[in-house]
């Protein structure tokens, strides 16, 4: 015999289509079935499951290498060129610290290194820099602040061809002189999660998170119906750069992370709905 809780879904959806639980945020929400659309969101994952929920993890964007012997390996080899060295995510600090391994390029003792935020800074941490500044807001935008003054140094900003040019147009305007380069690419809306997507919401969603821009843009890439498969769901995004890009497509976020980290996510997540009794 069929659970109630799945009776219930099939018949309130024509077409299998799912019926989630979720009530507004704030009203005590419940919650049950969570999807984490970040491509790497196994942390993401235990820790929802950790606190009850039942994580399903699809990434709506996938990250992809730049070829071995492009722009990122020749900027690898001069990295005592630069002043400032800014990584704005963990991808392009573990790209970058795979460049230099490949080139055989000498550790960098000049230029000192900046991370957006706590996971950036562990990356590379893990690949042997010293990081000297990450903002107390965990902000693109806030980066370009953290530095101090940069009138005259060169920075260089390791990033995905996708990355918002906010950051490079603030340093910039503060006189710094910035060099772009690669890092990774990103690909919004990724072919191989299309059917898994589709099965999740099949089965029913009771929120989604979205931690980038990007993986907001793909999951509309991917889902058949992207606003009706969201209705009734609690949507909840990293910080007010992806809250930004969902209300472009028309979904403004239920929620909205004070810190913009995984940690941070969770908690408002946890503070916006019930997680289901064990």
């Amino acid at each position: 015999m069929r659970s109630p809780r799945r009776r219930g879904r099939e018949a309130a959806r024509p077409g299998r289509r799912p019926h989630p639980t979720v009530r507004a945020p704030g009203g005590g929400a419940h919650v049950r079935r969570v999807l984490v659309t970040r491509p790497d969101g196994r942390e993401l994952c235990a820790k929802l499951r950790a606190l009850g929920w039942e994580a399903v993890a699809v990434p709506t964007v996938a990250i992809v290498p730049v070829a071995p012997g492009g722009d990122l390996d020749r900027v690898a080899r001069r990295l005592e060129a630069y002043d400032w060295i800014v990584v704005t995510s963990a991808h392009g600090a573990q790209a970058l610290a795979a460049a230099l391994a490949r080139t055989g390029a000498p550790r960098p003792t000049r230029p000192r290194w900046a991370a957006v935020g706590p996971a950036t800074a562990r990356a590379l941490q893990a690949a042997g820099v010293q990081v000297a500044v990450v903002p107390a807001r965990y902000l693109t935008a806030a980066v370009a602040e953290a530095l101090g003054p940069v009138e005259g140094l060169t920075v260089l900003l390791p990033r995905a061809d996708a990355a918002s040019p906010e950051l490079p147009r603030l340093l910039r305007a503060r006189g710094a002189q910035v060099e772009e380069v690669v890092a990774y690419r990103t690909v919004e809306g990724p072919e191989r999660s299309r059917l898994p997507l589709q099965r999740a919401l099949m089965d029913g969603i009771d929120a989604a998170l979205f931690t980038s821009p990007s993986t907001a843009r793909g999951f509309w890439r991917l889902a058949p119906e992207p606003h009706r498969a969201l209705a009734g769901v609690l949507v909840a995004a990293i910080g007010p750069v992806t809250a930004g890009a969902l209300r472009a497509l028309g979904r403004p976020p239920d929620v909205v992370a004070e810190e913009h980290t995984g940690d941070g996510l969770v908690a408002a997540l946890a503070a916006a709905a019930s997680p289901p009794v064990r």
